[in-house]
């Protein structure tokens, strides 16, 4: 996994990080679940945003944890001041699982936030509450290190993926996978569907529930295509916009009248629910080569099993280029699996995506 312009971590060295939260009780969760990491050292702790701004030359960070609803300087404006000091450090925000926090927290993304987690509310035990934030924030902060380490030769996409793509037959549905820097990439290359694309579109961002509502009325917003939430039982339609919603994985599911979404709470894949893999996999069924799919930016490996599912059955896998993904993990895996027809940056991938489904 490569998180664009990543900061190499020598052997022996540790990632220094800020913890902004107004709460006593979250600092110090924060700092016990974070020093139990060897690789991790807390370099300070503050209690609104103003103390963290005046902190930050003193302890020269390396990532901070920033919450979002603080007094006398809330992360938001926190997070305004530093990027408009130019200041890059990787921010990590924390948002409660309310319809508010996730306003907050998509508020905090378009600001130049790097990523989020959420509190976890009613959590138990203080084990429980130290092994969720170990499980949730500890990739979160190593996604923006890399090692030091040789350079690698990375494979190429075999030519028979290009030969596979030529013969294609016509497309009928294109499928999107994202997690790790993926509302603002969606907010970016949504807009660049036509009115009138003739296929329906299905997207899975790692988010939980509220926050995919939010991220497909924000969608909405910024395209002629209609945007939201799939449905149980829902018939895809042409020039429709599907978001897995937030605990569901979507899959598309064989009926008499045509294909269906189905959404179910089965267990996670790659940790993840809802999954990119739950939703390639069955497109691969339904749809078998009629797919365009195209894996972005996103921290771990998931797609890469169902983007393998769907070019065995000849469809065309798009990955975005490790130079502009926030984190090249899900697209790099895919990219390193010889899965990808091509390797784009995010800008080119719906021309793609539109050329496969024009020329047919």
């Amino acid at each position: 996994m490569r998180v664009r312009n990543a900061r190499l971590i020598r052997p022996g060295q540790k990632i220094r990080v800020l913890v902004v939260d107004d709460s006593v009780v979250i600092r110090r969760l924060v700092c016990l679940a974070l020093e139990e990491d060897p690789g991790l050292e807390v370099v300070g702790a503050a209690a609104n945003g103003r103390i963290a701004l005046n902190r930050i030359p003193q302890v020269n960070p390396d990532v901070i944890t920033l919450d979002i609803e603080m007094p006398e300087m809330d992360g938001l404006e926190m997070l305004r001041e530093l990027r408009r000091q130019d200041r890059a450090t990787p921010v990590v925000m924390f948002s409660t699982m309310t319809e508010r926090g996730a306003a907050a927290t998509f508020e905090a993304l378009s600001l130049g936030a790097d990523d989020y987690v959420t509190k976890a509310s009613n959590a138990g035990s203080l084990d429980v509450s130290l092994a969720n934030l170990r499980h949730e924030l500890i990739p979160k902060i190593r996604q923006f290190f890399e090692m030091a380490r040789p350079p690698e030769v990375r494979p190429q996409p075999p030519a028979r993926a290009v030969a596979t793509i030529a013969t294609s037959p016509e497309r009928r549905a294109v499928a999107i996978g994202v997690s790790t820097g993926g509302p603002a990439a969606l907010a970016k290359i949504i807009p660049q569907f036509p009115a009138g694309f003739p296929l329906p579109v299905f997207i899975v961002q790692h988010m939980p529930p509220l926050f995919t509502q939010l991220l497909a009325e924000r969608l909405d917003s910024l395209t002629p295509l209609s945007v939201g939430e799939g449905a149980d039982g829902e018939a895809p339609a042409p020039g429709h916009i599907y978001v897995a919603p937030g605990d569901w994985h979507m899959r598309l599911t064989k009926s008499v009248q045509g294909p269906a979404i189905a959404l179910d709470q089965g267990p996670p894949l790659n940790s993840c629910r809802p999954a990119v893999d739950a939703l390639f996999s069955s497109l691969a069924e339904v749809y078998g080569s009629a797919v365009v799919a195209a894996v972005l930016t996103g921290m771990g490996h998931d797609g890469t099993s169902g983007a393998r599912q769907l070019s065995a059955r000849g469809a065309c896998i798009l990955a975005q280029d490790e130079a502009t993904s926030v984190v090249w993990g899900m697209p790099g895996a895919v990219a390193g699996a010889g899965l990808a027809a091509e390797i784009l940056p995010l800008d080119d991938v719906v021309p793609a995506i539109l050329r496969e489904v024009i020329r047919t």
